[in-house]
């Protein structure tokens, strides 16, 4: 797996130019500007639109710092821009920037992991708090205006199973753990174990967890429905990739635990949204938190609207006002390693998909 793109073809090994798509906002920030011509001087910056419209020439661009952007418009980009060598995904999730031509392309990819961990870890443990102490009911008991006392859980009862041990994985798991939760986990090479610390690349000092996981065990795919039947709560944190598209289906939602809870921070196309709703419906299952959906905003007419044992938030998990700052930091920090012809950091797989 290549791990250099660099060094670029400005002054110092910095590339001669780089485009740079909306992050999480309409417009990128001044300071943002700044601090990447400050990370690569000498660099001519061009901005893109979400559609992909350019402030200046492209033909020159080696480094893309991809926010939103429409995939045509990406592919646009990779014909008119021949020395574009290295995209850095603004987001985790990085199947928007794997498109064939660049496959086709070689180009590098590095992505965001880590930088949204924490908040979602923090949305996460939200959720089960308030789904083991029926939080959704008191507040509708309230809305009745009923005095009804209910008996809730202690987290140290639960199971958590977390289905895609990645950093945001780990980072679940140590918020459960410090609770007292009985954490099993899931990731597609269950024999690398779980030598990594719990700092994250994008994350400072500030952002250390100070609980490490403790896990039960570590399983690999094949054993997803042994998991999911042990879980008091199933949370998805797995990427998108062709294995994972789709596994919560019939056969997945009909392991888990008739009380079980779903939670997805990850992708929505994980999820078979027939089978799902089935499920829902016909109480098969506890209930689901859903942030993150197949069509976004999600449409009117999905039936999750309707299911009184469903939460809904609007992809708002990964939300914190230090995300930006984060992701900056990171693409900053791979741009100093690019002009020295460096290892870049958070460099996907092709392969695997993240």
């Amino acid at each position: 797996m290549r791990l250099t793109a660099g060094p670029g073809r400005g002054p110092n090994g910095v590339p001669l130019a780089i485009a740079v798509s909306p992050i999480l906002s309409a417009r990128i920030r001044a300071q943002d500007l700044e601090r990447i011509q400050a990370a690569a001087p000498g660099s001519r910056i061009v901005n893109l639109s979400v559609e992909g419209l350019a402030d200046g020439p492209v033909d020159d661009v080696e480094v893309l710092l991809r926010g939103w952007l429409v995939a045509e418009a990406f592919d646009r980009l990779l014909v008119r821009a021949p020395h574009l060598t290295w995209v850095h995904s603004a987001t985790s999730g990085v199947e928007r920037a794997l498109t064939p031509a660049a496959l086709a392309r070689d180009v590098l990819v590095t992505n965001a992991r880590g930088v949204f961990s924490r908040p979602i870890a923090e949305h996460v443990l939200l959720m089960i708090l308030a789904v083991s102490r029926h939080l959704p009911e008191l507040l509708e008991l309230q809305h009745e205006r009923t005095w009804q006392p209910l008996e809730g859980r202690e987290l140290r009862e639960l199971t958590v199973g977390i289905v895609g041990y990645g950093s945001l994985g780990r980072s679940v798991a140590s918020l459960a753990s410090a609770f007292g939760s009985r954490v099993i986990a899931m990731r597609r090479r269950p024999d690398m174990g779980d030598a990594r610390p719990t700092r994250d690349p994008g994350t400072d000092d500030g952002d250390v967890f100070p609980f490490e996981p403790r896990l039960d065990r570590l399983v690999g795919p094949d054993r997803l429905h042994e998991l999911l039947g042990e879980s008091d709560v199933v949370v998805l944190a797995a990427p998108l990739t062709p294995e994972t598209e789709g596994m919560i289906d019939e056969a997945a939602v009909a392991a888990m635990k008739r009380d079980a809870w779903l939670i997805n921070v990850a992708r929505g196309r994980l999820i078979d949204d027939k089978a799902l709703i089935r499920a829902l419906r016909e109480n098969r299952i506890g209930g689901a938190a859903l942030d993150t959906f197949r069509d976004e905003p999600l449409p009117q007419s999905s039936p999750y609207w309707e299911l009184s044992n469903v939460i809904l938030t609007p992809h708002t998990a990964w939300s914190s006002a230090r995300v930006l700052d984060r992701s900056i930091d990171l693409f900053c920090d791979n741009l100093v390693r690019f002009s020295r012809g460096e290892p870049l950091r958070n460099v996907v797989d092709p392969a695997a998909g993240y």
